[in-house]
Order: C-alpha cells, then sequence, then structure tokens
C-alpha cells in the first residue's frame, strides 16, 4: 500500500514539473523596445534616434506649467538601443547640434543642463527679433542665483525628469529622453542641422564606437 502511494506522489509530482515547464515555454521572449524617431542611425550593434520638438504641443505633457519651447529652447528627444553583449558609455555632455547660421559660419552648439534651460527660460529674455542680425547663438556661461525661485525650481525639476536618465545604455536595453539646445526661436536653422554623438565606448573592453553624425533635414519639421 505504500508502494502506490510512493507512486502516486512521484507521477503527480512529474505532471506538475511538466506543467510548469509548459507554462515557461509558452511565456513570449521579451524583445527590445522598439523605437520611434524621426530619423534613426545604426552602426556596430547600436542605434540613435533622433526627434526635434518643433511644435508647443509636444511640451504640453512633459512641462505643464512653462514650456522652455516658448523662450525658443529646443528640446530633441533622444532614443538608443544597444543590440551588443556589453554596455555602452554615452557621453551627454560632449554631444553636439551642428547649425549653419550661413554659407561660412556653421556653429557648434552644446546641450544645455536642467539649470540652463530653467535660467534661459525664467531669467533671461532670448525671443526671437526678427529685426536684427543674425548673431552666433548663445553659449550658456556661469549660473547666476538671483531669481531662482520656486518657479524656476519646478522647471528645472521638468527638465532634469524629461532627461536622459543616464549616461550608461545597457547590454540589449535602450534608453531614451531629451537635451536641450537654445535656439533662439529659430526652428528653422534644424533644416539644415545636423547631430553629433561622439566617444561611445563599450564599458568592459574600453572600446571606442564610431560616432554618429546624423542629418536632421526637413523631416525634423514635420
Amino acid at each position: 500500500m505504500r508502494t502506490v502511494y510512493y507512486i502516486l506522489v512521484r507521477k503527480l509530482l512529474a505532471c506538475v514539473l511538466s506543467f510548469q515547464a509548459a507554462l515557461l515555454t509558452a511565456q513570449p521572449v521579451q524583445q527590445p523596445k522598439a523605437m520611434h524617431a524621426a530619423m534613426e542611425e545604426s552602426h556596430e550593434g547600436v542605434t540613435i534616434g533622433v526627434d526635434p520638438w518643433t511644435t508647443a504641443l509636444r511640451y504640453k505633457d512633459k512641462f505643464p506649467k512653462k514650456s522652455p519651447f516658448y523662450s525658443g529652447v529646443v528640446a530633441i528627444h533622444l532614443s538608443f538601443r544597444n543590440d551588443r553583449d556589453e554596455s555602452i558609455k554615452i557621453d551627454l555632455q560632449n554631444i553636439r547640434l551642428l547649425v549653419f547660421l550661413s554659407e561660412d559660419n556653421r556653429q557648434e552648439l552644446a546641450p544645455l543642463t536642467a539649470e540652463d534651460v530653467a535660467d534661459t527660460v525664467m531669467l533671461k529674455n532670448n525671443g526671437k527679433d526678427p529685426t536684427s542680425k543674425r548673431v552666433p547663438l548663445p553659449i550658456p556661461l556661469g549660473k547666476p542665483a538671483a531669481g531662482r525661485d520656486k518657479n524656476w525650481t519646478e522647471l528645472r525639476d521638468d527638465c532634469q525628469n524629461a532627461g536622459m536618465p543616464s549616461t550608461v545604455l545597457a547590454a540589449h536595453g535602450t534608453l531614451d529622453g531629451l537635451i536641450y539646445f537654445d535656439l533662439r526661436g529659430e526652428i528653422e536653422l534644424l533644416q539644415s542641422a545636423r547631430l553629433y554623438v561622439p566617444n561611445l565606448t563599450t564599458m568592459g573592453t574600453k572600446q571606442p564606437l564610431l560616432y554618429f553624425d546624423i542629418p536632421l533635414g526637413r523631416r525634423a519639421l514635420d
């Protein structure tokens, strides 16, 4: 009688294990998140998508109180996808927006920090003046402390929350967020602009990857 009992228990256990294995097999394999961007470029197992935010409507969700767009600051949504087996280090500070002010006048704009954006919006008047001659676009300098009130802090926090959350792109992972450039409202400069993304390196072997040079073109204004 005891032998029959143990045989039944073994059969029941085998059925349970088989059922669990079937459930695990039936679960779909998680795929990397799809990227939705106006422009994309891929090489060496890394894909970067670029989507300039060129209308006020794009900013309403991330900036419900004060939009940097009305002060001439343009946000560019960056999407990174890593199909490699090792993590990638991203050098956000050295990303550049190359704009062409005239045939012989090219300028490289550095991205603004969240504090830079808040200073530009809350402490300065950088709106476009169509009657003035075109001069080099502003470069962030010092960070004035005067005038940094509650509204300034809220905008800075909104910029940080919407920005790139990390400088490390995990193996087989994705990463996305906003970077900011002060164009003084001259959105038409994006028609001929290029986004330069250098200094991508693998975390383990410290191998440098080829830089990305992504033309924005007319699709940036669609």
